[in-house]
């Protein structure tokens, strides 16, 4: 490992010690500080996201991602205060009890220490973790993509800012080169990165969880699926479908791959036709093509093959595929989710009921669009990122899952004799 690198991870993790000492209403501050610091330097901020931008193709699925407008600066701000305003989880009392002995045991939240997370064209990325981090306790280590160098650093200079403002240790927050030799050294530094977390593809995802020496958890990449039972309500289909696919296509909740049971299949010209009219391209499979042929934008359909079934898109596309029934959905589900938001629209309670606990996936939904899952949709203020594994967070990762505990021992002189 560089030793400039080393000497940084070394910073953080003493910056950590401390972090967790300072007051909730320091933490409040800052926070309301960074949010307002956001918003007066707009200007700035775009300023330097134009850079990136004009570095990327326009066409690209990254773009969207990447791009910050003064509404997006907004909406990250306000995200900030509302993480501001939430309790802190941090010395919250899990569990406690007395034993026979006269001991007595407490299990309390504390911070995780130092958490990295490596992300790509993100830039709310920053302003995100750093929000959710600080309230938290815990230091962290940004290793943003090269894609977003400019608007990452612009971020950056404004958070160290008001830490310095306040009185906090600048490696509270560290923002590291945005370069290849920065990402392997995060993935190796044992003994100072408590947790790491990747957010961007899927490319990125595996390489970190193959090469990564620390422990990782996963914020896996979104292939959506939407079930129209034969129950569907064709009203709020429309609406449901037409949100999910189309509201953001860039980001891991959008839907990717549309179920219909075979009786709706008539039912696909009208239910799909708001998607036409967004431009969004069909690869539909031989029941649904030909239902579609001639009353959906011919140059927007095309037949599917079995490659475009658990897919994620991340653009204006969308499988189609026609099921038998809730079994059958169920099956192409469990085959090709990536276990991150799946959704059924439907009548039937008890079919309902069955997706929704049958369904292996970090949010499961009925009769909504699967653009809900978010933390900030979610209740949690801003997120790090949406967890696909099961071991310690699934699903919208907010404050608490930015804790673990410890076990506080009280005793009187007790010594064990067995």
């Amino acid at each position: 490992m560089p030793m400039h690198l080393e000497e940084t991870f070394r910073a953080t993790q003493v910056a950590s010690r401390t972090l967790g000492q300072v007051s909730t209403e320091t933490i409040r501050a800052v926070l309301l500080d960074v949010a307002a610091a956001a918003i007066a330097e707009t200007p700035f901020i775009l300023a330097e996201n134009e850079k990136d931008l004009a570095r990327m193709n326009l066409h690209d699925p990254k773009y969207d991602r990447l791009r910050l407008t003064a509404d997006r600066v907004a909406a990250i701000a306000e995200d900030i205060r509302t993480v501001a305003a939430l309790p802190s989880p941090l010395g919250q009392v899990l569990q406690q009890q007395t034993l026979p002995n006269g001991l007595h045991l407490s299990k309390i939240r504390v911070p995780l220490g130092v958490v990295g997370v490596i992300y790509e064209a993100r830039p709310n990325v920053t302003f995100d973790v750093a929000a959710l981090c600080l309230k938290t306790g815990n230091a962290c280590l940004l290793k943003g993509g090269s894609d977003a160098a400019h608007s990452n650093q612009a971020i950056s200079t404004i958070l160290q800012r008001v830490l310095g403002h306040h009185g906090l240790d600048a490696n509270c927050v560290t923002l590291l080169p945005p370069d290849r030799q920065a990402t392997e050294a995060l993935l190796h530094a044992v003994g100072y990165v408590d947790v790491l977390i990747p957010r961007g593809s899927q490319q990125l995802i595996d390489y970190v969880r193959q090469h990564a020496k620390v422990p990782v958890i996963e914020t896996g990449a979104g292939i959506v699926h939407t079930y129209f039972d034969e129950t569907a309500n064709l009203q709020k289909g429309q609406a449901i479908i037409h949100n999910a696919k189309t509201r953001r296509v860039s980001v891991c909740n959008a839907l990717d791959c549309l179920l219909v049971h075979e009786a709706r299949v008539a039912d696909l010209p009208r239910l799909l036709a708001p998607l036409g009219q967004s431009g969004v391209l069909l690869y539909a499979d031989t029941q649904a093509y030909e239902a579609l042929t001639g009353t959906y934008p011919t140059e927007l359909l095309h037949p599917a093959t079995e490659e475009h079934f658990g897919t994620e898109f991340l653009s204006l596309k969308l499988a189609v595929k026609t099921v038998t029934g809730l079994a059958d959905a169920l099956g192409h589900i469990a085959a090709h989710s990536s276990k991150h938001s799946e959704a059924i629209i439907s009548e039937d309670a008890t079919h309902i009921e069955q997706f929704l606990n049958q369904v292996d996936a970090a949010a499961v939904y009925a009769n909504a669009s699967t653009a809900f899952t978010d933390g900030a949709q979610f209740g949690l203020g801003a997120e790090i990122g949406i967890s696909t594994q099961k071991l310690h967070a699934r699903g919208p990762m907010g404050l608490e899952e930015l804790t673990s505990y410890k076990w506080q021992v009280r005793g009187n002189g007790q010594v064990r004799n067995n």
